[in-house]
This record gives C-alpha cells, sequence and structure tokens, in this order.
C-alpha cells in the first residue's frame, strides 16, 4: 500500500494520511514514526475505513519515517481500542495511548546502564551521601531512578559513581523471563473446586470466549481453583492476564503464585521502574511474558498470545478509573476476551450486583463455592448498638469490643479493626473561634495526620503542618480533632493494650509492594498482634491466627446517598468479616452500627446475602438504576467559577428531550472545587435500550466552550461527587 491511515496521539488532529515510502512493510497495528510540521510523532497503522479522515491529494502526503521495532497492534486489541472509545465517550488517540504505555519499549531493546551499591563506604560522608546509603540498600535502577529513592539529586548520585560507592551495571532489556510451571505443586482441591477447575481449564483449551462468574466465600480456595485454568494456558502456550485491584495485594498473590508455579509471575503497576516496565512491555509483545499481574492498566498492554483473563476481586470500585479515559476494567476485561475469543474468570466473594445480574441472565456462567476450604468455618457475627454499648468518652471501641481483644491477646491470636478513613481524624478545629482546617483547593476539610505531623487534603495532596496557633483568632494550642480516623484507633488500642503490637495498615503506611510484603511476613510470623487498617485490609491477606475482626464504624458507608451506598458497605464488611478464622481457630466478627435495623447491616448479621441482593435489585429495578437503566454523568470544571456555570447552563438548556432519557442538573458538585477546578455536574438517566452514547455525542459536538472549560463524561460512573 502507498497510502496509509495513522492515528497520531493528539486529540486535536485526528486521524492523518501518510505515503509509505518504497521498501518498508506496513500493515494495519504497525507502531511508526510520522513528520508532523517540524516534529516528529507516533502513530499507529489503522485500517482507513474504520477511521474517517480528511482526504489529502496523493501529492501533499509527506512519507512514513520510520516503523518502530515492536509487533504491530493486534486486531483483537484494535477493536478493543474502539469500542473502549465508544462505549465511554472517549477520545480514540486517549485509548491507544494506553496500549503503547511505555515509550522506551517502542525503541527496541538492547541494554540500559543500572547502577548499585559497591559496599564500600569512605570514611567521611555527607548528610545527603549517607542519606543515600541507608535507602539504596538492595536497590538497582538509573540514576534518575535512584535518585527519587534516596530523595536526592542525580549530582549527588554521580558523585557517589565517582567516589567509587555505586558501580555501574549493564543490564539486557530483552532478557527473558523465567517460565512458570503448571506442573509444580499440583493442589489437591475439593470436590467443588475440581469441578469449577474443570469448567474453567475445558473453556481455556477449546479457546473460545467464555464468561464465568467464580463466586465463593471468603476463605473458599478461589485462587486455587483459577490458577487450575492458568495452568491450562501456560501449558498450551497461551499468556495470561490477572487484574488486581491494589498494588499492596501483589505480594501476597506473587509468593502464592511462585509457590503454585516455582517462578514469580511478570508484574505491571505503577510503582515499576521505567526500565522494568520497558522489560514487561517488550516480553508480552512478543509473547514471552507468560503470565501478567498487574492493575487496570495491565488490561491494554498488546498480548501477542492471551488465553486467559482473570479479574480477583472483581466487584472492587478501583478497577473504575475517574480521570483520563473513564473505564471499568472489569467491564472491559469482558469486552476483551471477547474480541480475544478466550474465557475471562470475575472472581468474588461479593459480587457486583451487575455481575450477578449477568449470571441470571445467563450472559455469565456462575460456579459457587460455598463453604471454606479445608474444614474452617465461617465467623460468628454480632452486632454491636452502639446506642446500648457506648464507648468512654473521647474513645471509640465498645466495651464488648474491648474485652474480646484483650482476650485474644491473652490467648496468643491475632486481632483486626477495620475504619475506612485515612490519617488521625477527617476533621481539625479550633475551640475558641469554631475555625475549621480547609484546603484552599478543594472544597474539603484537611484531615489530621498526626504520624507525619500533617494537616492532608485526599483529594489533591495538598498539606501544611498543623499551626502552632489557630490562624483565625491567634489562640495557641487550641485545636482539636474530631472524629476518629485509623490512626486514633491505633492509639486508642496502645492505650487499652499496653503490651499489644500494632500495625497500622492505609495507604500511607503500604506505599509500596516491598512494604505491603514486609507486613505480611510480620502478620505471618505473629509478630503483630492487632491490625488497625482501611479497605486495604478487606481483601487477598490469609492470617491463621487472626480469630477478631472488629467493624468500628459500619454506618459510615452508608452516608452521602450515593447510589451503590449499601451495597459497597455490605462487600466491604463482609470482606473484612471474612478475614477471620480462616485457619483451624474459629473466627468472631463485631460490627459497631448505631442502626442495628437498616437492611444491610441485618443481612451481615443473618449471613443471608441472597435476601440483601434480592431486595437491592428490586430497589435499583424500581429506581431505573443500573443493571436495569443506564446512568451517566458530564462533569463541567474551569478554573474560572462564572465560565464553569456558564458552560454548564449551555450544556443544560440544550440538553435532549426524548421520552427515555431523564436529565438532572446542571447543579454544582457535591467537590464543587477540586484541585482548583470549580465543578457542575448533570447526571442521565435513561433506559437499558437507550443509545445513549449516541445521544451525548449529538447533545455535546456542537457545543463550543472558553478555552479554560473542561467537559469530561462518565458513562456508567462509581463516584457522584
Amino acid at each position: 500500500m502507498n497510502r496509509v491511515r495513522c492515528l497520531v496521539f493528539n486529540a486535536a488532529l485526528g486521524a492523518l494520511d501518510y505515503r509509505v515510502p518504497e521498501g518498508m512493510a506496513v500493515e494495519p497495528g504497525s507502531v511508526v514514526v510520522a513528520p508532523l510540521g517540524p516534529r516528529q510523532i507516533v502513530g499507529v497503522v489503522w485500517e482507513s475505513e474504520r477511521l474517517p479522515a480528511t482526504e489529502v491529494p496523493e501529492a501533499k502526503l509527506r512519507p512514513l519515517l520510520q516503523v518502530l521495532p515492536v509487533p504491530p497492534i493486534a486486531a483483537p486489541l484494535r477493536r478493543l481500542i474502539e469500542w473502549c472509545a465508544d462505549y465511554y465517550v472517549a477520545g480514540l488517540a486517549s485509548v491507544a495511548r494506553m496500549a503503547l504505555s511505555s515509550s522506551a519499549a517502542l525503541r527496541g531493546g538492547g541494554t540500559v546502564t543500572e547502577y548499585r551499591l559497591t559496599g564500600h563506604e569512605p570514611a567521611r560522608l555527607t548528610p545527603q551521601r549517607a542519606q543515600a546509603l541507608d535507602l539504596l540498600n538492595g536497590q538497582q535502577g538509573t540514576i534518575r531512578e535512584l535518585a527519587e529513592i534516596a530523595g536526592v539529586s542525580d549530582a549527588v548520585l554521580r558523585g557517589m559513581v565517582n567516589a567509587g560507592i555505586l558501580e555501574p551495571v549493564l543490564v539486557d532489556s530483552d532478557r527473558p523471563y523465567p517460565a512458570p510451571d503448571p506442573r509444580h505443586a499440583e493442589p489437591d482441591l475439593s470436590a467443588e473446586q475440581a469441578e469449577a477447575a474443570a469448567k474453567m481449564v475445558a473453556a481455556v483449551e477449546a479457546h473460545h470466549f467464555r464468561p464465568f462468574l467464580l463466586d465463593g466465600v471468603t476463605g473458599s480456595g478461589k485462587t486455587e481453583t483459577y490458577s487450575e485454568a492458568i495452568a491450562a494456558a501456560i501449558a498450551a502456550g497461551r499468556q495470561v492476564l490477572v487484574l488486581l485491584p491494589e498494588i499492596a495485594l501483589t505480594e501476597s498473590f506473587l509468593k502464592r503464585f511462585e509457590a503454585r508455579f516455582g517462578v514469580p509471575p511478570v508484574t505491571w503497576h505503577s510503582s515499576l521502574k521505567s526500565s522494568e516496565r520497558r522489560r514487561a512491555w517488550r516480553q508480552v509483545a512478543f509473547g514471552q511474558a507468560r503470565v501478567v499481574v498487574g492493575a487496570r492498566s495491565a488490561l491494554f498492554l498488546p498480548f501477542a498470545r492471551l488465553g486467559l483473563i482473570v479479574v480477583d476481586e472483581a466487584h472492587e470500585i478501583s478497577f473504575k478509573q475517574d480521570d483520563g479515559v473513564r473505564y471499568n476494567a472489569r467491564d472491559v476485561a469482558v469486552m476483551r476476551s471477547a474480541f480475544e475469543s478466550v474465557p475471562v474468570v470475575l472472581a468474588s466473594a461479593t459480587p457486583a450486583l451487575e455481575s450477578l445480574q449477568m449470571a441470571e441472565a445467563g450472559r455469565y456462567e456462575r460456579l459457587v463455592l460455598p463453604s471454606r476450604f479445608g474444614g474452617a468455618t465461617l465467623p460468628d457475627i454480632r452486632v454491636v448498638d452502639l446506642r446500648e454499648q457506648q464507648p468512654p468518652r473521647g474513645q471509640w471501641l465498645a466495651p464488648v469490643l474491648v474485652e474480646a481483644l484483650k482476650d485474644r491477646l491473652l490467648r496468643g491470636e491475632q486481632s483486626l479493626l477495620f475504619l475506612n478513613r485515612r490519617g488521625y481524624a477527617p476533621l481539625t478545629l479550633c475551640r475558641t473561634c469554631g475555625h475549621r482546617f480547609q484546603c484552599p483547593n478543594c472544597s474539603a476539610w484537611l484531615v489530621e495526620h498526626r504520624l507525619s505531623r500533617r494537616l492532608a487534603c485526599h483529594h489533591c495532596g495538598h498539606e501544611i503542618p498543623p499551626p502552632d496557633a489557630c490562624p483565625e483568632c491567634g489562640e495557641k494550642d487550641c485545636l482539636v480533632a474530631c472524629g476518629p480516623g485509623v490512626e486514633r484507633i491505633a492509639d486508642e488500642v496502645a492505650h487499652i493494650l499496653p503490651d499489644a503490637r500494632v500495625a497500622l495498615v492505609t495507604s500511607d503506611t503500604l506505599t509500596s509492594p516491598a512494604k505491603a510484603a514486609e507486613f505480611v511476613a510480620q502478620a505471618e510470623a505473629k509478630a503483630i498482634d492487632v491490625i488497625v487498617g482501611t479497605q486495604l485490609v478487606t481483601k487477598g491477606f490469609h492470617f491463621p491466627d487472626l480469630t477478631l475482626v472488629g467493624v468500628v464504624d459500619a454506618d459510615m458507608g452508608l452516608e452521602g446517598g450515593d447510589l451503590r451506598a449499601a451495597e459497597r458497605t455490605y462487600q466491604q464488611v463482609a470482606q473484612v468479616a471474612g478475614r477471620a478464622g480462616r485457619g483451624e481457630k474459629p473466627g468472631e466478627v463485631l460490627i459497631q452500627t448505631r442502626h442495628p435495623d437498616a437492611p444491610v447491616i441485618e443481612a451481615l448479621a443473618s449471613g443471608d446475602r441472597d435476601a440483601f441482593y434480592a431486595a437491592e435489585t428490586e430497589a435499583r429495578r424500581e429506581a431505573n438504576a443500573p443493571p436495569f437503566g443506564r446512568w451517566a454523568a458530564i462533569i463541567v470544571s474551569s478554573e474560572d467559577e462564572a465560565e464553569a456555570r456558564d458552560a454548564a447552563r449551555a450544556i443544560g438548556g440544550t440538553a435532549p428531550r426524548l421520552p427515555d432519557v431523564l436529565v438532572l442538573g446542571p447543579a454544582p458538585a457535591p467537590l464543587s472545587l477540586l484541585r482548583g477546578r470549580y465543578r457542575y455536574r448533570l447526571l442521565i438517566n435513561a433506559r437499558r435500550s437507550t443509545e445513549l452514547q449516541r445521544v451525548i455525542r449529538e447533545w455535546l459536538d456542537p457545543l463550543r466552550f472558553a478555552p479554560g472549560v473542561r467537559v469530561a463524561v462518565d458513562v456508567d460512573p462509581y463516584s457522584f461527587v
């Protein structure tokens, strides 16, 4: 072909046509370098019939400069990119960019120079070099990567190289990963596990699209069960993708994977060094990375021979991306499996209502594991009515929970306290004048983090040190913390149980897979008595000596009027309850609440999940809410409040008047100021049969806004702030 159409990564330009020079071989999916004015840009060759563009006369076509040394983006991934752009009302280039997520990988293999400590330590060290020595022990990477780890400048490290403290290491960027052995340490499965595994294995061997909902209670051995399907894919020479919702879960999963298959899988997440991302991307593209475990972005890696996708903890909200391309990785995983003609497994102890409805409709095959593996029993669950069992003034743990904690400590068993609120207190105010500390960039209060001595915004990252005096009235020593966060609960436990070894587990403390691994090792070695944590502790961890779980505030998730509030509360509490009694010792769960009669609390206490989901399903049906109706949000933002308001009113004023579409708003968003931008929202509710994306495009495309205005569309929103 002499003329090709390229998708270039500039949303304002659209597709561009180029001439193919003599002797250059290109095909749909080829990743190329093309000229654009005086610059060079990367693009992907696309089928011209699928990508409209303005026709340019043959004589005006500029030639492509280079075909990059990577395999072409395969047709199934190109179809997925198109589907995502259409379904989530996003730019095609924005979605395609996620598939080319390592720019270094596109330039080919070769070697990379990394550095590591030599063990030589001179007699005299500057403070910065001493800091680097402490933080770089066991680390290897480029100068830039090591500087970020050590918190020093590049110049400091280059000086350490010249002084012989750091030495260069030449690393092959295309070195292969060790291959997992599907027959290594094959497990003994229960009859229920074996039956479910056989169906998944058959689907892998048939190489057909087949979606499974693996619905098993906590501790039922879902990982061991779907690992048999992974083994079948490996044996067939295929690649496997396993999606996890949290980086903190990666290390725990890696250990279990290595025990089963003899080697660790390839990982893909935001904490990887650039050299690691380059190696992983290329090995995936050339079919050498056999099993990839990663966060949601791994879904767009260019697998050469994909044979199976697993979405673990498939109900998790963190699979939904809330900026950029606002996709749900759970749903996109199902679509990628369809385009690739491979099976997909959605594994969860508390499936999303949408997934259960798909199983009910026969679209997914539901595989049920109703009992715990190895004879372990589900924990006893008790509700603690805080109206009757009031904690002492200034404390947050009811007397019955305190006694249970003391009992477990005496017996040498472990306890877990769950509160999904980071920091020490959600609000800090002046007791003299009532001044509240608010973020200057967001309409949100600053959260006190006493361990790191800062007041922080959990939305934009703004932080300040706690002042000695109130900035409003000038009174000293007048600041008071209102409400509990996990740090405050940990302090209370330390006061009640001074001999207990307490671990605080949040995204502030488990900031990397390595720190998560350190926490797991300490818990397994019984070096921790009480774990206090946020939602990070609700899933994925298996501690046989953990026999008590206390839910500090089960009502917190029910606040705010969120469509999925009750479902999320059920999922979180049920998941954290599932951490108790996973070994031979029986478990107990105490749920503190001021609303013991709330349907979700009654369902948790009785263990009647089906009744809760049935009631929730009917409520959604009556409200025409997902999965029976469709929701989409339009978020308008600007640094100028009047601009944002005017743009939102313009959108609202041209809203379509259709019998099956209801438009609510515009109105200021609940979080009306975020990262310095004023925000307005419109919410659209439509019948399932409505072509909602077409309606939104035809509505928004003719409108023009001030340069500072951003308009984002969120199809199937999870966040309503």
